[in-house]
């Protein structure tokens, strides 16, 4: 939502500006400027980019104009997923979670939570990360090197359609002096004809100029940085996972696994000690429980 009202807020700052100085907004309609721009722009975005960077550039933008999926309701459950899974092990055994991870649409305790069964790449970060602790024989620093591996690289994917999208962006104000470059050659043709004629075109020219600018640094600019917001989101969302997972799998807790890990949370985003201790302790004996209490279970 505040993607759409900031651009309305772009467009219409500009062109609010422009008719309080008398401007003729028919002079800003000018189609083949914007065609030779936008086209040619589009034109350096297939050529630089394969298939699979367009997708996620499309996907990207439409991502966008919606909020973020990392909501603090987000992080509770999936921090109380981890919990419930943590639990499961420290009762029955780290072997206990072979199913859980192998299928985890079928899990119990995995498919409570929808966010995990639909998102692929959460889903596998968890199951294929707690499927190589239930195998046995590796070290926790292994463990969080395959972690930090498996982040750097889809997070390297992430970035890669908003550097395709910033270059566009870039590109943008020079394209529009290639269109004002055609306009005035098309100006110069027109020389000696009426004054109003080679005004007209003289001005369709500086449109192109610019349109180049204001696509640049209104919208394609803006929108490959909120693109980059929201990978860094996903990014932090993970780091929350792989704490909580490197953390357990050092010997702590459960408890104080998830609580290492809300610690982790972005701070907008991050529920508080009560919050957390409710929803863990499903609003049983343990909710509401002061700090002391958890530490006490934690070294339990």
């Amino acid at each position: 939502m505040f993607v759409i009202i900031g651009i309305i807020v772009v467009f219409g700052a500009v062109v609010g500006g422009y008719l309080m100085e008398h401007g003729n907004l028919k002079v800003l309609m000018q189609p083949a400027e914007l065609l030779i721009i936008g086209g040619a722009a589009v034109g350096t975005v297939l050529v630089a980019n394969p298939l699979h960077v367009l997708k996620k550039i499309v996907g990207g933008i439409g991502s966008a104009f919606g909020g973020s999926k990392f909501t603090r309701q987000r992080y509770l459950e999936s921090l109380k997923t981890m919990y419930d899974l943590f639990n499961k092990a420290r009762r029955e055994g780290l072997i206990a979670l072979e199913s859980d991870v192998e299928e985890p649409g079928k899990s119990p305790i995995i498919s409570k939570n929808m966010f995990f069964v639909k998102d692929h790449h959460v889903r596998d970060f968890v199951c294929d990360t707690m499927r190589m602790a239930v195998t046995g024989g590796i070290e926790p620093f292994d463990v969080d090197q395959m972690m930090e591996a498996d982040m750097d690289v889809h997070h390297h994917g992430a970035t890669v359609p908003i550097a395709a999208l910033s270059t566009m962006a870039d590109s943008l104000p020079g394209l529009g002096i290639v269109a004002a470059v055609l306009g005035v050659v098309i100006t110069m043709g027109a020389l000696g004809g009426p004054p109003e004629e080679i005004g007209h075109k003289v001005a369709a020219a500086l449109v192109g100029t610019f349109l180049g600018i204001l696509l640049c640094y209104g919208l394609v600019g803006p929108l490959a940085a909120s693109m980059a917001k929201t990978a860094d989101e996903e990014h932090a969302f993970y780091q929350v996972l792989r704490v909580v997972m490197l953390a357990f799998l050092k010997g702590t807790s459960p408890i104080m696994a998830v609580e290492i890990g809300r610690r982790a949370v972005p701070g907008h985003v991050r529920p508080s000690f009560q919050e957390a201790e409710k929803v863990f302790r499903g609003g049983g004996a343990g909710a509401g429980e002061p700090a002391a209490a958890a530490a006490a279970a934690a070294s339990a």
